[in-house]
């Protein structure tokens, strides 16, 4: 531990983001639990808990973050109980902070399960660990896009079915309440004769609502006029795809549109 222990208080931040969702990585719960056990064992003194569900991979992102470095620059925490060093962060922005104050002895020591980081160390250890942090989000960001543009690929869409649509079983089906409205809307607006907001009128009054039981905006009604996809083309990224799914109207009616 940091010399002069006694002396040295410590605030014990835990961090779940929504990349750990399906990953073994401790809960906040599990954290705090494990981490009170060791400051505990070493005799450490925990002054404040930070508990924070947000991600990492971003600077200003975490509230609970940005308040524990305001203790650390006022005195009022000189140590920080974590986990493991990728909970306190995971982009560079924020890995400089740490190190900074790590350097500057304002911060006198960062405890996690595995070892302590003081402001003697070689700086060249923390900065490759932060830096695998990093590189972490940045992998797993490539890996997200890459499986996202194959299942386009296969004909699949990746996201939320658009209006007139429905999600199962991880496939894009008809939603029968609601795919003839939009048929009728490209149908109505093909032929010149009425303007967007008529339209939205017109069918709020045939009974096309939003889920929640609310009139669709007209702006609404004008962006699925220029989505391809109800024509069995998905778009993504300026890339197009054709879709394994039931078309709501024919190619020939969107091109009119």
């Amino acid at each position: 531990m940091a010399t002069n222990q006694e002396k040295v208080q410590y605030a014990l931040y835990c961090r779940k983001s929504t990349e750990d969702n399906n990953r073994q990585v401790l809960s906040l719960d599990s954290q705090e639990k494990e981490m009170r056990k060791l400051a505990l064992s070493l005799g450490t003194k925990i002054v404040k808990v930070f508990r924070e569900s947000k991600s990492a991979k971003k600077p200003d992102n975490r509230p609970q973050f940005t308040e524990l470095v305001k203790m650390i620059k006022a005195g009022k925490v000189q140590g920080i109980l974590c986990w493991k060093i990728d909970r306190l962060s995971r982009n560079p922005i924020d890995s400089a902070t740490i190190q900074w104050l790590l350097q500057q002895n304002e911060l006198k020591s960062i405890q996690t399960m595995e070892k302590e980081y003081l402001p003697s160390d070689n700086a060249l250890l923390l900065n490759v660990e932060s830096g695998m942090a990093n590189q972490y989000i940045l992998d797993l960001s490539k890996n997200v896009k890459r499986g996202l543009r194959a299942k386009l690929e296969q004909g699949y869409w990746p996201n939320r079915a658009p209006i007139g649509y429905l999600n199962k079983n991880g496939k894009t089906v008809i939603d029968k309440s609601k795919a003839e409205y939009v048929r009728k809307i490209f149908e109505l607006y093909s032929t010149g004769k009425y303007t967007v907001k008529q339209i939205t009128d017109i069918l709020y009054k045939e009974g096309f609502r939003s889920n929640n039981g609310t009139k669709y905006n007209k702006s609404k009604v004008h962006k699925m006029l220029s989505m391809s996809f109800y024509c069995g083309i998905m778009e993504k990224d300026g890339e197009k795809y054709s879709g394994k799914y039931e078309p709501i109207i024919s190619k020939k009616l969107f091109d009119e549109v």
